[in-house]
């Protein structure tokens, strides 16, 4: 009888055609990876490039300055509200003092290098006001001036910030958020954290009593430590165009990985309105009685503040 033939054994120890036939298991579940992830990768551009027509274009607007609601709901804010919820954990009080319709202005400090406060004032409004609202911002003339940021504010419902904006949206009712500080908030040294910059000449409270509208002062603890401004580069500022080029304990060390703020705790809390429509119809034109008003909400957030933090035991929990 016929000896059995044997076969070559591999360096392994094992059956050649089984590891011939893993080799091929292998690959082929290697490329139905590869197609998955080409697939998802495909995918994403799509919804990408669909984004970003949505957003250069007017589709979905409802006015003319570019607001469109329906993509804030089902795109942008979704995509901050992991940082809202899971990064910052952010705790907001006192939103019955907003007002379920009509104008009224929202007045908030302004901190942290880069403007993430009203990214995250603006979802806090939307996600647990009882009306859920939608807060105008009124944004820095720089936002517009960069072809994809701009795109992006006006489709959040953010508008240049001016007198004849303001007045507009509050006519109409809206809720309109005003950050009066603007940059000398926004870039102020970390050695100057929590205390309110001059808040202009009062243009807000102006806007106010024209309109009869109340004020809300708020106060937001927790943005002022996410980038940790210990310098300036005022050469590159001048080169970039930019009111200032901040120097944090890992920007521009670190590169892009230095844009990654910091996980601090957040406070964000509304306050008792102030009231505008006591006032005669001229008093937005005598400066002392503008002056007056907006002090009394500055000072409202400068003491909350300071009550938030003596309450705060750490920037992180």
């Amino acid at each position: 009888m016929p000896q059995d033939e044997e076969l070559p054994v591999s360096p392994s120890g094992r059956d050649p055609r089984t590891e011939r036939e893993t080799r091929g298991k292998n690959a082929s579940g290697a490329g139905e990876q590869a197609s998955l992830l080409a697939d998802v990768f495909k995918e994403l551009l799509a919804h990408g490039m669909e984004l970003y027509g949505r957003l250069s274009s007017d589709e979905g607007a409802v006015d003319d300055f570019g607001f469109d609601p329906a993509l804030v709901d089902e795109a942008l804010l979704p995509a901050l509200r992991p940082l809202y919820e899971k990064y910052f954990r952010v705790e907001v009080s006192g939103l019955e003092h907003i007002p379920a319709d009509g104008a009224a202005l929202v007045v908030a400090n302004h901190s942290g290098t880069l403007p993430l406060d009203a990214l995250m004032l603006q979802l806090a409004i939307r996600d647990h006001h009882t009306a859920h609202r939608n807060l105008r911002l009124l944004a820095a003339d720089l936002a517009f001036s960069y072809p994809v940021v701009r795109d992006l504010v006006r489709k959040l419902g953010h508008v240049r910030a001016c007198p004849e904006n303001a007045m507009r949206l509050l006519g109409t009712g809206a809720l309109v958020g005003v950050m009066p500080e603007g940059y000398r908030g926004l870039g102020k040294p970390f050695e100057d954290r929590y205390r309110l910059q001059r808040f202009g000449r009062g243009g807000f409270a102006a806007a106010a009593l024209r309109t009869g509208c109340p004020m809300v002062p708020c106060s937001i603890v927790g943005a002022e430590e996410i980038y940790p401004m210990i310098g300036e580069s005022r050469t590159l500022a001048r080169m970039l165009r930019l009111p200032y080029f901040p120097i944090t304990p890992t920007f521009p060390l670190l590169g892009a990985l230095g844009l990654v703020p910091m996980p601090t705790k957040w406070t964000i809390r509304f306050h008792a309105p102030v009231g505008t429509e006591t006032f005669p119809a001229d008093a937005a034109d005598d400066a002392r009685v503008v002056e007056k008003l907006a002090g009394e909400v500055k000072d409202t957030i400068q003491h909350a503040l300071n009550e938030t933090l003596e309450r705060r035991d750490s920037l992180f929990f």
